[in-house]
């Protein structure tokens, strides 16, 4: 059942717009000015799902409610329909810029009010249980969570930026100002060890963020991230992904469980290095990048032997002798720049 607070200094308008709510199947709860409004929400174990209001009202009127609401995590991305009296009607374009859904102009009937809650409540219940960030996913979940999350002030700049081969995206040591999405190519992250030596940390591919864990723990970049390949990426900025992560609890677990695809990925591969044999290691590498690359796979796998060494966890010497009895296999196919694999499935169920 829905929870929706009323906030009307009226008391004969709170009382029968309540009654009539009620009788909707709706919870209601009621206060009669703003500052009450306000305390009874943050009472509340859940933010309500819904917000009406009026607009003029003593001690904190509409517009200061709303922008309670929207500066506070707590309320943050609550539906907001405002109640207002005609004569207010010219200061309605104040409150839709601060955010309001909607607006009712007093007196209004109960078709008309009870057809703008389900309205404004059909349309912040949307998001897809998955999304395709290989295909247009990533637009497809941000207009989503434009929505169902209410936030009007979502960047709807959405270019790619282009990057040339071995161009760098960020250094090591930079304070983050965003996340990155890889749209087309690839992006190695790089950290340089006290002796000038580069270790690689991971690969990024098409539907891949990255650079977001700085953001998360409030520090600076530990690697530094390059493009691999011509490169595209889809900037989002650090106010973006704040209100992703904390606006509304169903767009920051979505959002969560999207970026969590590529940490759990992380984790196996760690793993992988410390316990699987040098030809699994190997095996499963190029199987990834493989995967990655779609149907760029055909040409093959263009990628330094040392770059590759990095990725695996091995010197340059054992990966390139495990390269040979692979394609001695059969498995692979060697050229100078590339490594094409032609049995991919037996290179999955090899057992070594």
């Amino acid at each position: 059942m829905k929870t929706i607070l009323l906030i009307e200094d009226n008391e004969l308008i709170r009382e029968n717009t309540a009654e009539l709510l009620e009788l909707a199947g709706y919870t209601v709860l009621t206060a009669d000015n703003g500052k009450t409004g306000v305390e009874l929400a943050l009472r509340l174990a859940t933010k309500p799902d819904m917000v009406v209001c009026d607009i003029m009202m003593p001690v904190l009127d509409g517009y200061g409610v709303l922008q309670i609401f929207n500066q506070n995590p707590r309320l943050a991305g609550v539906p907001f329909l405002f109640l207002t009296a005609k004569t207010e009607r010219a200061d309605l374009r104040r409150g839709m810029a601060m955010g309001a859904d909607d607006y009712l102009t007093k007196p209004f009937d109960e078709a008309e009010l009870l057809g703008a809650i389900a309205g404004r409540l059909t349309r912040f219940q949307h998001l897809k249980p998955d999304y395709d960030l290989h295909a247009n996913g990533l637009n497809e979940f941000l207009d989503d969570a434009r929505t169902a999350g209410n936030m009007a002030s979502l960047t709807g700049d959405r270019k790619s930026h282009a990057f040339r081969k071995k161009q760098d995206v960020y250094l090591e040591g930079d304070e983050p100002t965003r996340v990155y999405f890889v749209k087309t190519g690839r992006v190695k992250g790089v950290k340089t060890t006290d002796t000038g030596k580069e270790l690689i940390t991971a690969f990024y591919g098409p539907g891949d963020f990255f650079g977001y864990l700085p953001l998360l723990e409030h520090t600076a970049h530990s690697d530094s991230a390059a493009a691999v390949d011509d490169t595209e990426l889809v900037y989002i900025p650090q106010d973006d992904f704040t209100q992703l992560l904390e606006r509304n609890p169903e767009v920051g677990q979505q959002f969560i469980r999207l970026l969590a695809g590529r940490v759990s990925e992380r984790e196996q591969q760690l793993l992988a290095m410390a316990y699987s044999s040098i030809r699994r290691r190997v095996a499963d590498t190029l199987l990834r990048l493989h995967e990655q690359a779609g149907p760029a796979a055909e040409t093959g796998i263009q990628l330094s032997r040392d770059d590759l060494a990095a990725v695996v966890g091995t010197a340059s010497e054992s990966l390139i002798r495990t390269l040979s009895e692979f394609k001695q296999d059969g498995f692979i196919e060697l050229q100078p720049k590339t490594i094409r694999i032609l049995q991919p499935e037996k290179l999955r169920r090899a057992h070594w």
